[in-house]
């Protein structure tokens, strides 16, 4: 099984440069990275490049020009330019813990998804994170967090649990087992047979509406919030309005009620799967 971690991405150097030290020191190292560039400048493609150049990463960067908020096309892109079997979405201002890529393909299995969350970090503590506290784990330790920072809630069970208590955890959690962009996997074979992400959408649950349609084809999800564990780095959302919110609830209702299994706005521009022979 070859995997490839798609992680995107837009004009956040600095978040980018903490995520792949993340997945720098992963303890399973045969991976792609495909960063799906949604038209970033000149910043980002030299550190980029200074990860090539310097780092053990294989990285493919698929870029395209910035026309706004295009997540869902430069993502389309990304996954068909990956070559794995297998591939994981992230994002890039979501630094995976050294098990992270690990977990994903420990737990991969056919006829399903892997459904991940993330640990949320205020602004201070995501500027106080640096290269040594990714390599050496302080930044997804609670003592280390706390001071630096992290408001002390029962939440960081998260980043605590280890053995029985995250299976049972990941059993009993209220949460669905949905398609979460920030920190999901599944088989291209699935992706590719949906058509990948609707680029109608604009922000708002455009990785939602691709799990709906992974389930209505007959691909389940599974839950792994406790398991795979990701710190989210705090940032504005310029690009959220209710206008596109609204635009794809609309959209995601219909999925649901159609049981619509393909987008005609995915990675082929087509109103129905193309026929086999």
């Amino acid at each position: 099984m070859k995997i490839s971690v798609i992680i995107s991405t837009y004009n956040s150097p600095a978040w980018l440069e903490k995520v792949l030290w993340g997945y720098e020191c992963q303890t399973f190292k045969d991976f792609e990275v495909v960063i799906a560039d949604d038209g970033s400048g000149e910043p980002t493609r030299q550190l980029i490049e200074q990860f090539k150049q310097a780092g053990t990463l294989n990285i493919i960067h698929v870029w395209h020009e910035d026309r706004g908020f295009q997540k869902s096309e430069i993502l389309n892109k990304a996954t068909v330019a990956a070559s794995g079997d297998y591939l994981i979405y992230s994002d890039g201002d979501c630094i995976p813990r050294k098990d992270f890529v690990e977990v994903h393909r420990l737990k991969a299995e056919v006829g399903y998804f892997l459904s991940g969350g993330y640990f949320m970090l205020p602004m201070d503590t995501s500027k106080a994170i640096e290269k040594d506290d990714i390599l050496n784990g302080s930044a997804f330790d609670v003592q280390w967090l706390s001071e630096h920072g992290l408001p002390n809630t029962f939440k960081t069970m998260k980043l605590t649990s280890t053995g029985f208590k995250e299976r049972f955890l990941n059993f009993i959690t209220p949460t669905k087992p949905t398609w979460n962009g920030h920190n999901a996997s599944g088989w291209k074979k699935d992706i590719l047979a949906v058509n990948g992400y609707n680029e109608q959408m604009q922000y708002g649950g455009q990785d939602r509406e691709l799990g709906e349609r992974l389930v209505n084809k007959g691909i389940r999800g599974k839950q792994i919030r406790y398991s795979a564990i990701c710190v989210h780095l705090d940032h504005k959302r310029g690009y959220k309005t209710p206008e596109s919110i609204q635009k794809n609830q609309n959209i995601r209702k219909e999925t649901r009620q159609q049981k619509k299994v393909w987008t005609a706005f995915g990675i082929q521009k087509t109103a129905a799967p193309p026929t086999t022979l």
